[in-house]
Formats: C-alpha cells, sequence, structure tokens
C-alpha cells in the first residue's frame, strides 16, 4: 500500500481480515479470466502472492512497503516479490502480463490516475485489470451517519490510512480514462448494498 510519505508496516506474513472476504470473490475472478500469470500491485507481505503461487499460479509483483518486501522476500523465497512503485515505469522493468492484480492499494494513492495508467500499460492486449477497494455508495455512507460510524469509517488518525474513497462511478471514470473497457464490479463483504469491498474488472482493448 502506498503513499508518497508512508512505508507501510507489516508485523508478520499472514493473511488480513480482509482477505476472508476479498480471496474467494477474487478466486472466482481468476478462475472465470483463466488466470495462469499475474503481477500483483501492492503485494504488501507476500501473503496474497503465496496463495497465487500455492494455486499454481505463476506471480510477480511489487510494494512499496520495505518491511513487506523483507517480510515476503524471507517468508516466500521462491516467489519474485521487489520493492517498488505503483508510479514507476513497471512494464519497462517487469514486461506485460495477463492479468494485473491490486488489492485495497488505489485507496492509499495521491496519484490514481498514474497508478490507472500503469496498470493499463503492465496488461498484455486483451488483458484484464483487477483492483478492489472499499466500496461507498448512497445507502453505505447514509448508513454510517445513520449508526454514528462516520469518524471511525473516514478516520484521519491513521498514519498511512485511506485517502480517496471510491464508488463505482468514480471508479469507472479512472479506469475508462486510462483506455479500459468492459468495466464490472463485483462486491464482497456483507450484503451488496452495505459491501465492505467493491472489485473491478476492466479489459485493455485487444489491439
Amino acid at each position: 500500500m502506498e503513499s508518497n510519505t508512508n512505508n507501510y508496516q507489516y508485523q508478520n506474513p499472514d493473511l488480513g481480515w480482509a482477505h476472508s472476504y476479498l480471496l474467494p470473490v477474487i478466486n472466482d475472478i481468476l478462475a472465470d479470466v483463466k488466470a495462469k500469470n499475474v503481477f500483483e500491485l501492492g503485494c504488501g507481505n507476500g501473503s496474497v502472492a503465496n496463495w497465487l503461487h500455492q494455486k499454481k499460479i505463476d506471480i510477480v509483483g511489487i510494494d512499496n512497503s520495505q518491511t513487506g518486501i523483507d517480510q515476503a522476500n524471507k517468508t516466500f523465497p521462491k516467489i519474485r516479490l521487489e520493492e517498488g512503485s505503483a508510479y514507476e515505469d513497471l512494464s519497462k522493468r517487469f514486461g506485460r502480463f495477463p492479468v494485473v492484480l491490486s488489492l485495497e492499494v488505489v485507496e492509499h494513492l495521491y496519484f490514481p490516475k498514474l497508478f490507472a495508467k500503469n496498470v493499463f500499460d503492465l496488461l498484455e492486449p486483451g488483458g484484464v485489470a483487477v483492483i478492489s477497494t472499499p466500496f461507498h455508495g448512497y445507502w453505505k455512507n447514509l448508513a454510517l451517519a445513520l449508526t454514528g460510524k462516520l469518524d471511525s469509517h473516514f478516520t484521519a488518525l491513521w498514519d498511512g490510512g485511506h485517502i480517496k474513497f471510491w464508488s463505482e462511478n468514480t471508479m469507472r471514470e479512472l479506469l475508462s480514462e486510462a483506455g479500459f473497457f468492459d468495466i464490472t464490479f463485483r462486491r464482497a463483504g456483507r450484503v451488496p448494498v452495505l459491501a465492505k469491498s467493491m472489485i473491478a474488472i476492466a479489459r485493455k482493448p485487444n489491439i
């Protein structure tokens, strides 16, 4: 997870609490697109990369957190996971892939348009981007307001925390501007109208 100023700290190589509701949906999406080779942008401590590796998917990943990459390389030495930025020319460094996966990263970024451009450039023609971020919509925000949970949800007190709050409309606009088409969404966690996260599936033109 990346901003301009924060080296996100990882204490262990385990999957996080959000993965309990994200990964079942991600598993279905990757099966639908027949993913065999994936680039993970924002691999953190390597736990998701290892989950993919165990499913016989070839995986390369980057994260700007030195503690995350140190943890990943120590625990999962057979997987190529390196320190890197969502803002650098990743396709020049790593090549192109049929699938790019980025889980709960874009909400931490100052420059999401550059992130989207780099995801697009990382993909082969016809490739698929799979991007998750916390879901925000009218009914969920209303529920947060009515239950007095706006301060905890939109907290300003989390160092390195969320600085962008995405709806399906704003995420679709971001990806469309980057050149993606056939943009669809899945939701994960709770009932859909109050979902914890949404997952965008977007395709790069096959040209």
